[in-house]
């Protein structure tokens, strides 16, 4: 495949650019538990609606800074994580 060809309507060599800057993280059991008291802190979540957020955010938190969320829903963020990371809105 060249660069030029497009892969669902993106260029190869733009989808190559931005996957090498992506990080692959493992969850850990760490993180899990950190998951549950984050949910626990923000009151009023619960895990059925919010685990994946949760658990995103707690791994979040372990990156060093500067930590950057996008996301479709700022509110979940701002409880979970407050300020200590930042968040764009997509």
């Amino acid at each position: 495949m060249n660069d030029r060809q497009m892969i669902t309507g993106i260029e190869a060599a733009r989808l190559r650019w931005v996957l090498s800057r992506l990080q692959v993280q493992d969850v850990t059991q760490a993180d899990s538990l950190t998951a549950v008291q984050l949910l626990s802190d923000a009151g009023g979540l619960h895990g059925h609606t919010y685990a994946i957020d949760s658990l995103v955010a707690a791994m979040a938190l372990r990156s060093p800074a500067p930590v950057l969320v996008l996301t479709s829903d700022r509110d979940d963020w701002s409880k979970l994580c407050g300020d200590r990371v930042q968040i764009k809105d997509v």
